[in-house]
């Protein structure tokens, strides 16, 4: 059994009338890369805030590695990180020298923190402007400046609220491989996002919020049973050649619906949409080997992250009552 780090039950946040949280139970596991989606005004960062223990709950326990936030937040933010959206640092000092004042607040020997900056400095990819006044960073490096700040204490759990907000594709693409790497080395990450397909790439299961409920948790696939239970399912497929009798063989696969030809490639290759009540890929490739065609392209179409959040919002968040646990 893997270990649970952060635990929550019945957790309840009120701002007067308006009720920012409401009954959350969630739990996530260690070295688990946990992804929090849903509009402004979701509960997701008043969930993270009650987490790091800077807000209070009205209602509700929570534990992040058997510590209380309530009653010991200097206990929890001893083993746990945080990344907020728009991170701060003193544009007048240079990344080093940010970094040495972080390892100060944090009680680090001088001496050990020079190799430990000189280290995460490296990692983030910052190596080259360490010395560089941090006012003349980029938003991307102020984002990897803030990882090696958040790293720089060893926490066994880091939060991040939007990290690849306001990054270029590839900025971002380099930021999750390096949560997927500290995920990796047993690290649990909680990260809060709007970018659909970025969570779908780096998280390990999904928490969709919905007027301070949650209203589903799961990896993605499994939460696509749940949401998209029913619909047909789409597989968009290129193939050169394809000759009519692979075509017939296609129609005539158990449980196609439909057989589309979408587009003439380029050269003989033909690309097809075909529709159908159940998972065909491998059938597919197969049929198509069989009848002497390589397979150009082969994706399944309709069960991203980006549909099955469209789905549950269509429905109002309301899947017949029912609040999916954060439990694995």
């Amino acid at each position: 059994m893997a270990e649970t780090v952060i635990e929550t039950r019945g957790l309840v946040k009120r701002y007067g009338d308006f009720t920012a949280v409401d009954g959350l139970d969630l739990e996530v596991q260690a070295g688990e890369v946990f992804g929090l989606l849903g509009p402004n005004g979701a509960g997701k960062t008043t969930t993270i805030l009650m987490l790091l223990g800077l807000t209070e709950p009205t209602e509700g326990w929570i534990r992040v590695l058997g510590h209380d936030p309530v009653r010991d937040p200097i206990a929890v933010k001893r083993v746990t990180g945080y990344l907020p959206d728009n991170v701060g640092f003193y544009d007048e000092m240079t990344g080093r020298q940010n970094l040495f004042y972080t390892a100060e607040l944090n009680g680090i020997p001088r001496r050990e923190a020079a190799a430990e900056i000189d280290r995460l400095l490296a990692r983030v990819g910052l190596a080259d402007a360490a010395d560089t006044r941090v006012g003349a960073y980029s938003r991307g490096m102020r984002q990897r400046l803030g990882v090696a700040d958040v790293l720089l204490k060893k926490p066994r759990v880091v939060i991040m609220d939007e990290p690849t907000l306001g990054l270029d594709p590839e900025g971002a693409r380099a930021f999750l491989q390096l949560i997927r790497q500290l995920a990796g080395e047993g690290m649990t990450v909680m990260l809060s996002s709007h970018l659909l397909h970025q969570v779908q790439e780096v998280c390990d299961r999904v928490a969709i919020f919905v007027k301070g409920q949650m209203i589903a948790c799961g990896p993605v696939a499994e939460l696509a049973e749940q949401a998209l239970a029913g619909e047909p399912l789409r597989l968009e497929l290129e193939l050169s050649p394809c000759p009519e009798a692979l075509l017939t063989a296609l129609e005539q696969l158990e449980g196609v619906v439909e057989l589309r030809r979408s587009a003439v490639g380029p050269g003989e290759s033909v690309r097809l949409e075909l529709v159908s009540r159940r998972d065909l890929r491998a059938e597919v490739s197969r049929l198509a080997a069989s009848h002497g065609a390589a397979v150009l392209h082969l994706s399944q179409a309709g069960r991203s992250l980006d549909d099955i959040y469209r789905r549950y919002f269509a429905e109002g968040g309301d899947r017949g009552g029912r609040r999916s646990k954060g439990a694995a």
